[in-house]
């Protein structure tokens, strides 16, 4: 049985995670702070996932199981249809990857992070990135920098199966959600609407979770030459100013909810993108835009020397 104390809701996307959706799920029933709720919103599965879940529903009737129809566009869309409907009387959101495996007190250490304010705060960590067979464990980077919408704006901070939101968070990503359209991914444009409304941005350095690493991943670890080179390919190619775009569309339909400082940044940010070059420098310098790390640090220079931010 589930015991007394906070209210905790699991938010698990899913599409085809047969593989290794059982093994998340007895992570998530083992926790010593357990969730009161899972909701898995499926995005029409034709493995065995579907059935998984049902059968650890009949087994774990402490954790009341609720499945959704997810809208079928992808994780990002599946996310936020999910921070649509998180269970009424929720302390606290917790969103979960269909693959991962989560360490023990992964949701007792981020109660006892999210409970010290009363402000919306999204809390994310860093993770043990292993294989398939969870070998080869080794931590997620681990950032040095403040976060804040400046850096929100051209970079995410922790992944999204690392992410849990208090109740003011949870209510704010709720509304916000219904009017977002399309994101990029889910955990980016959290990150942006939590830091950009003046909510609290927290990161726990302890590793939170076994990030598993296979072929159906969407995005691997942000760590070693190989991802470096995928990133630089990205923002050569134009991929980084067309996510910049989306998330630009998906912020100002939540501009009302933003501080009028960070409407002030985001107006700004939209402007830069199609200035001349030095006009460009000159304005991002004082927007105080900024990424985590050297390589990112560079990146970002590169996009807006080449214009592709």
């Amino acid at each position: 049985m589930v015991p007394d104390g906070p209210a905790i809701a699991v938010l698990m996307a899913t599409y085809n995670g047969a593989a290794h959706l059982a093994e998340q799920l007895d992570s998530i029933a083992g926790q010593t702070l357990p969730p009161r709720w899972l909701v898995v919103s499926d995005d029409g599965s034709s493995d065995a996932t579907l059935a998984i879940v049902a059968g650890f529903a009949s087994q774990r009737r402490g954790i009341t199981v609720t499945v959704l129809r997810g809208p079928g566009q992808g994780a990002a869309a599946n996310f936020l249809h999910l921070l649509a409907h998180v269970p009424a009387g929720a302390d606290f959101a917790a969103l979960s990857d269909q693959d991962d495996v989560w360490l023990p007190a992964k949701l007792a250490d981020g109660v006892a992070l999210l409970a010290a304010t009363n402000l919306p705060t999204l809390l994310g960590a860093r993770t043990l990135v292993c294989d398939e067979n969870l070998q080869a464990a080794h931590p997620s980077p681990l950032w040095r920098r403040p976060f804040g919408f400046g850096h929100a704006l051209v970079q995410s901070f922790a992944g999204g199966n690392t992410m849990m939101l208090n109740r003011g968070a949870i209510a704010l990503a709720a509304e916000a959600a219904t009017e977002a359209g399309q994101v990029v991914m889910h955990d980016w444009w959290l990150y942006q609407i939590i830091a950009g409304a003046g909510g609290r941005v927290v990161f726990d350095a302890r590793p939170q979770l076994y990030y598993r690493q296979h072929g159906a991943n969407q995005i691997g670890a942000n760590r070693g030459p190989i991802a470096k080179l995928h990133r630089l390919r990205v923002l050569l190619r134009g991929d980084f100013r067309r996510w910049n775009g989306i998330n630009l569309r998906a912020l100002r339909a939540s501009a009302h909810r933003l501080t009028p400082e960070n409407r002030a940044i985001l107006q700004g940010f939209a402007q830069l993108r199609d200035l001349p070059l030095w006009r460009r420098i000159a304005q991002f310098r004082r927007l105080g835009l900024y990424r985590q790390g050297p390589a990112g640090t560079v990146s970002l220079w590169l996009a807006v020397a080449l214009g592709r931010l």
